[in-house]
């Protein structure tokens, strides 16, 4: 660290934090007699914690966010200047960065055409559902408003996301949710459903099934992500997304892919959707769009579904009457700008390609030492590893155990993920996003903690 806190500095700091800050996804009760980690500081794929402790952060930031590594001074200088000329102007007006970045980021989508601005993934997933309902109610008098999700995919932490949400323990204690949202299943052939060798096809097909059970003139939208990410990284086999886009358009069911955690490089393209020549309707994005630098969120569509909103003047309610305060906040898209460049600029998708094909292989040996780990999956540099306690029934170790692996990992300096309170009973999936500017020393030293880390707990 640079020494910019004293110790009788921090330790205010952490009093304050402890005394105040609600902390995400946490269990408070041990902060009394222990203290919370605050972290002070980042540089490159690095953070620093109030004992000055470093560590390496193979998880972006906690939630697959910081995509081009900390401190980062031409994306901090992009939004001073910005935020000196102009910081805010309403989304029912236009911003110099509003505009340019939409160029910008629309010239990586083929296909895509129009960009609405906001503040987080859950509200970008909203938008999309509130253009799906408006569209039912503007063109199938309100019939077509059902929106399907699937089984472990999550999108967000709003009630109207959760409705949407396929982790059980995400969504517990929080309903009623809203009604017209419909699970279809999930897809992970490890823990398979069907005994079929097409597996992905089959997969695609049960949401056929789906439709044809609820009607398909009461369909109107598909939400799913890519690569399913908090539900343990899930990659669906071949021949499913083909298979899905054929089912949308036979139905007409304006598909919507979620790209909050596979955006902007993660997978070693721009969009997680990109691998597999589909042509999605509706194209949601956050975290990495400006590696955590400013909030920006955006809800990404097809000029076809933009026309729908502008297809009859004389109607007063015939446009999205739909507005985000901080969408018009001109930090994110001046940071998101400057994003796109260092990636593009350092090559940063192909670093990826070639760091996350390391970081596969690395974690494959890992299975061949160690019994525990029943599955490797991953795409880019989002990889996952599902721990059992048994290869032949892929009965999932207990969840406290892969949390001691993850703390395992702490004390190796080296910061992790882990599914966390998702699915009942297989929170066993380690999480590895990181940042896209690792290198090969990087990845060797993440898979070593790991290595480390299960020795230690499972021998």
């Amino acid at each position: 660290m640079d020494g910019k806190f004293q110790d009788n500095d921090i330790s205010k700091v952490v009093e304050a934090d402890r005394a105040h800050v609600w902390h995400h996804l946490t269990q408070h009760k041990p902060f009394e007699t222990g203290e919370p980690r605050v972290i002070v500081e980042g540089k490159g794929m690095n953070v620093w914690d109030q004992n000055g402790t470093e560590y390496l952060d193979a998880v972006s930031g906690g939630v697959w966010t910081v995509n081009v590594g900390y401190g980062r001074e031409s994306i901090a200088n992009a939004v001073r200047d910005q935020l000196i000329k102009l910081n805010y102007f309403a989304g029912s007006g236009g911003t110099v960065p509003g505009a340019m970045f939409a160029e910008k980021l629309i010239s990586k989508m083929p296909g895509m055409t129009r960009v609405y601005y906001c503040n987080s993934g859950s509200e970008a997933n909203e938008k999309a559902f509130k253009m799906i309902r408006q569209i039912a109610h503007k063109r199938y008098g309100g019939a077509k408003h059902k929106i399907l999700y699937r089984e472990r995919d999550y999108h967000g932490t709003t009630i109207g996301a959760l409705s949407a949400g396929g982790q059980e323990q995400r969504n517990a204690q929080y309903g009623p949710f809203a009604p017209g949202f419909v699970a279809v299943p999930h897809c992970l052939e490890y823990r398979a459903q069907w005994d079929d060798a097409d597996y992905g096809r089959r997969a695609a097909d049960a949401i056929e099934e789906v439709i044809l059970r609820e009607g398909p003139e009461t369909i109107g939208g598909l939400c799913l992500e890519p690569i399913t990410a908090g539900g343990g990284v899930i990659v669906p086999p071949e021949g499913y997304w083909p298979r899905v886009q054929e089912i949308c358009r036979k139905y007409d069911i304006l598909l919507h892919i979620d790209e909050v955690v596979c955006g902007i490089g993660r997978t070693g393209k721009w969009f997680g959707y990109q691998h597999y020549g589909i042509e999605p309707d509706f194209v949601t994005m956050a975290k990495g769009l400006a590696s955590g630098y400013a909030a920006i969120a955006c809800c990404v569509t097809t000029e076809a579904v933009f026309e729908m909103f502008k297809d009859d003047t004389d109607d007063p309610m015939n446009y999205f009457r739909d507005i985000s305060t901080f969408g018009g906040c001109t930090a994110g898209p001046a940071a998101a700008l400057e994003n796109l460049r260092i990636i593009e600029d350092e090559g940063l998708l192909e670093n990826c390609q070639a760091m996350g094909a390391r970081l596969m292989d690395n974690l494959r040996a890992l299975q061949e030492k160690h019994a525990v780990i029943g599955e490797v999956r991953g795409m880019g540099l989002f990889c996952g590893a599902e721990l059992v306690a048994d290869r032949e029934t892929r009965q999932p170790v207990d969840e406290t155990l892969a949390q001691k692996v993850v703390a395992e990992c702490g004390a190796e300096r080296v910061i992790i993920g882990v599914t966390n309170r998702s699915i009942p009973g297989f929170n066993n999936t380690l999480t590895f996003s990181p940042a896209l500017i690792a290198r090969p020393q990087d990845i060797d030293r993440i898979t070593e903690a790991v290595d480390v880390a299960l020795t230690r707990v499972f021998g």
